[in-house]
């Protein structure tokens, strides 16, 4: 080999350190495999506390009329219940149901002792008051984490019941030695359901925080400086590949049925998932993502009152 040949081939490897480094291999972060083993953990956790009080943790879905999604995802955690033998108390009401009958049901499955969590399925109807419901759950009970008391909680680094998808993407990273110490993390999202208790959870974790929404400026500028990017507004690929920082750990909440050119229905995400994967370091399909470890919670959470109650 010449020396002219050999110093063109250091000048391109010298060039070719000083590039983003990019995953030539993203690893999918599998919401599905991990929430399969902590059910199964869950189950047999289930058989011994059954065995010792003489009873089964108790979960009441309280769903309201008959919004497809809604009743779908009422099934899975049904469904979810059955598999690792916690009692279901779910109810379905009809769309013209009167706030104070729910009301009245909600006080009943506070009162009951084999009740250990009650969830509202939300959206409910316009003519419902979805937070004065919420509000009348028992914070002890609330396994949705969407009571003030709960959230306060959650606010000052207390131990309680956490919300469900925010508390799953927490396990989700955990599992998989995600570091967030100190690392840049941007919530695209702001909602009481998922963006600001997220946001909670990375500071609490030693994350930097930054809260971006549909209505902020120059958004991709602040993506793209996110080592940890959570979108979580229910736009279907609203995070595109020139949004993302290269070698990134992306987590998408987002979960919106799209009709496709052959008038297909199929799920998707908030983020462009085919472009982004080539880029980032890990990523979370939808479905088989956010969404198990979200199911998964609610169930941890309805064993956590148990045994709170137990204790």
């Amino acid at each position: 080999m010449s020396d002219t040949t050999a110093r063109k081939i250091i000048k391109v490897l010298m060039i070719s350190l000083t590039l983003p480094m990019k995953s030539v291999y993203p690893q999918l972060l599998d919401g599905k495999a991990l929430a399969q083993r902590i059910q199964d953990q869950l189950k047999a956790e289930v058989e011994r506390l059954k065995s010792t009080y003489g009873r089964p943790p108790g979960l009441a879905v309280l769903m309201v009329g008959d919004h497809p999604a809604s009743a779908a995802y009422v099934r899975n955690k049904e469904r979810a219940c059955t598999k690792v033998g916690i009692a279901s108390f779910g109810q379905h009401f009809p769309a013209d149901v009167s706030q104070s009958e729910i009301e009245q049901t909600i006080d009943r499955l506070n009162q009951d002792p084999n009740v250990d969590g009650i969830l509202l399925q939300l959206p409910v109807p316009a003519h419902l008051n979805a937070v004065y419901l919420l509000h009348k759950i028992d914070p002890d009970k609330d396994v949705d984490g969407l009571h003030p008391l709960n959230l306060g909680r959650l606010l000052r680094g207390e131990r309680g019941l956490q919300s469900c998808t925010p508390a799953g993407v927490m396990r989700l990273l955990r599992e998989y030695r995600i570091d967030l110490k100190g690392k840049n993390a941007v919530v695209v999202g702001r909602s009481i359901l998922v963006g600001k208790p997220i946001a909670l959870m990375l500071l609490e974790a030693d994350a930097t925080v930054t809260i971006a929404h549909s209505r902020t400026k120059n958004l991709a500028e602040l993506t793209r400086q996110a080592d940890i990017l959570i979108a979580a507004v229910g736009r279907p690929n609203l995070i595109t590949a020139d949004q993302v920082k290269p070698n990134a750990i992306v987590i998408d909440v987002g979960i919106n049925r799209v009709i496709d050119a052959q008038g297909k229905s199929r799920l998707v995400g908030d983020v462009d998932f085919d472009a982004v994967r080539e880029m980032s370091q890990f990523i979370t399909p939808v479905p088989g993502g956010v969404g198990p470890m979200t199911v998964t919670m609610l169930l941890q959470n309805t064993v956590f009152s148990y045994t709170r109650t137990h204790s």
